[in-house]
């Protein structure tokens, strides 16, 4: 059985101990980096917005919430997701049509999730989370808000109808909001 010198030993342990150190140091500055970078700018929120003047000016006065067509033949909906409802709560859109869904809050962080789809987001005050989808077949959807947002969450329930996009055009198409007492 050969020995090592306890010098060479020493080195050997001394270069592994520089390798831990820098795999460490590169870990803590990717931590770092994501956790500045998330601090700007949070996953699925594209623009920031004041929450508190929401309803006062911009995109998400009263009038523009809901459904609305684009020239191109697409769907935006803007939802305002608040303690403890959306606005508004049950929304229209036209099946086989690609649907942008705008979404903001006022007071709290909420989920957007669109049961038995691949949508869901976080919706975070201050920011306008964005979301882009296609629904194939009519169907009604349920959508509650899944992220703890006080006692009343519980409650916090919308719908999104998802209709034949001949229907759509004829039931909705005149008006300049689609919704579903419409």
């Amino acid at each position: 059985m050969s020995t090592l010198p306890s010098d060479v030993i020493e080195e050997s342990e001394r270069r592994w101990a520089y390798v831990v150190a820098a795999v460490i140091g590169l870990m803590f500055a990717v931590i770092i980096f994501t956790s500045v970078h998330w601090a700007a700018q949070p996953p699925s929120n594209v623009e920031t917005i004041d929450a508190s003047r929401l309803h006062l000016a911009g995109e998400f006065v009263e009038e523009n919430l809901g459904t609305a067509v684009q020239p191109d033949g697409s769907v935006i909906v803007r939802v305002i997701a608040q303690q403890y409802s959306f606005v508004p709560s049950c929304m229209v859109v036209p099946a086989q049509t690609p649907v942008v869904f705008r979404v903001t809050s006022p007071d709290v962080v909420h989920g957007f999730l669109i049961m038995d789809t691949n949508v869901n987001s976080m919706v975070v005050p201050g920011f306008i989370a964005e979301i882009r989808t296609r629904f194939e077949k009519p169907k009604t959807h349920l959508m509650p808000c899944h992220e703890y947002c006080s006692v009343g969450h519980d409650g916090m329930w919308a719908h999104v109808k998802v209709v034949d996009r001949q229907e759509f055009t004829k039931s909705y198409g005149s008006q300049p909001r689609a919704s579903c007492a419409g």
